[in-house]
């Protein structure tokens, strides 16, 4: 399986961002599909999932969108209003199976995929 994603970049403060992650994933949409975002010393963050519902950390909400098209093999990421604690690399995991619990979406060791990420950047 290969997770590649893209849309990152540089932007100032207050602005949107939308990223995509493409899967080479045969059955994509039994897969639970989320993001991730790391800075450099820190842990990488729970962002948001898509499985039965959705499902958004603290916060990204009301700010970021998780969407899918099972169609295209791809999940979204819409990102409204950034802000320089934004930035970050920003990742895309695959999970096989489907949840309706924060704590196992939300959870690192849940995915077994990941994709190389993508850097943004938000400058005030």
């Amino acid at each position: 399986a290969r997770l590649v994603e893209s849309g990152g970049g540089s932007v100032q403060a207050g602005e949107s961002l939308t990223l995509s992650c493409a899967a080479s994933l045969s059955t994509f949409d039994s897969f639970i599909m989320a993001w991730f975002r790391q800075v450099p010393g820190k842990e990488r963050e729970f962002l948001a999932a898509v499985s039965w519902g959705t499902f958004y950390a603290e916060t990204v909400k009301g700010r970021f969108t998780i969407s899918r098209d099972n169609a295209k093999n791809t999940v979204y990421l819409q990102m409204n209003g950034l802000k320089p604690e934004d930035t970050a690399v920003y990742s895309c995991a695959a999970a096989f199976g489907y949840s309706n619990s924060y704590d196992v979406v939300s959870a690192r060791q849940t995915y077994r995929y990941w994709g190389q990420g993508t850097q943004v950047t938000v400058s005030s």
